[in-house]
């Protein structure tokens, strides 16, 4: 492809412009327009790379108002593997919190070791296993937090070890007429808790025997599973209730964040 060359005499020179050449230059122009086109319409929709976590993030702390609770906390939940040894487990769902604050919902320990994060709203469900002699608390802290503070409060959750402590161990939730009627604090046996970094979030599990009986050692979930743990609760598998229900609930609260972020193509 080249250009004519210019005519010499006084007017001014003009560019021959063969058939080909022009059809170039338009695709050219056109492909300009369509990356123009693109790169403004991803300004105009939010859809940059750089945007994707921190929507993510703002999204998951709407979740409590903006999805149902059977997505949150389904009736029903399947613990493939969960079990001690591997075995399955199923839970299903006996009691749902009316969605609240914080107060009286948590020790006084754990609500002042929460506090530099805020609480925007707690939920929190409660399953019994198939057998219906164990019975779990799941919860879900919202909190007013930004990515910072919930990176900071991560860091000193596993800095000072602080998720193994008994003196913050989350309450569990009973409800009248159910098999988790009798499970109090001195029910609690086993938990576990999560401090988000991807979203504002708190997620935690305590466990208990649905009988009502009291513990006077309860075990974090962590140590509870190990193999050659000889304690009750980790005889009873009640670590393995507590790690596997709050790990299914809370991949279902990341693939509902997922879902929440899609934008249709």
């Amino acid at each position: 492809m080249s250009f004519a060359e210019p005519e010499a005499f006084g007017e001014r020179p003009r560019l021959r412009v063969g058939p080909r050449t022009a059809a170039a230059a338009a695709c050219l122009v056109l492909g300009l327009g369509l990356i123009g086109g693109a790169v403004t319409g991803s300004w105009l929709t939010g859809d940059g790379t750089d945007a994707g976590p921190a929507n993510a993030f703002s999204t998951a702390g709407t979740l409590w108002h903006n999805v149902p609770v059977d997505d949150l906390f389904p009736p029903t939940v399947q613990g493939t593997g969960a079990g001690p040894g591997g075995a399955d487990r199923t839970w299903t769902r006996i009691a749902v919190a009316p969605d609240s604050g914080c107060a009286h919902a948590f020790d006084p320990l754990l609500h002042k070791v929460l506090a530099p994060v805020g609480c925007r709203r707690l939920l929190r469900a409660t399953y019994t296993d198939a057998t219906q002699s164990h019975v779990t608390t799941v919860g879900l802290l919202f909190t007013k937090a930004d990515p910072a503070a919930m990176t900071a409060l991560a860091a000193r959750f596993r800095d000072e070890h602080l998720a193994a402590r008994a003196d913050l161990m989350p309450r569990p939730y009973a409800a009248d007429g159910t098999a988790a009627a009798g499970f109090g604090d001195r029910q609690r046996a086993s938990w576990t808790l999560s401090v988000l970094t991807d979203a504002p979030v708190v997620a935690y599990a305590v466990s208990g025997w649905a009988d009502g009986r009291t513990v006077d050692s309860p075990q974090p979930a962590a140590d509870a599973v190990r193999s050659g743990a000889t304690t009750a609760p980790a005889q009873a598998g009640l670590g393995n209730e507590a790690q596997g229900l709050a790990d299914r609930i809370e991949r279902r609260l990341r693939k509902t964040v997922g879902t929440a972020t899609e934008k249709p193509s």
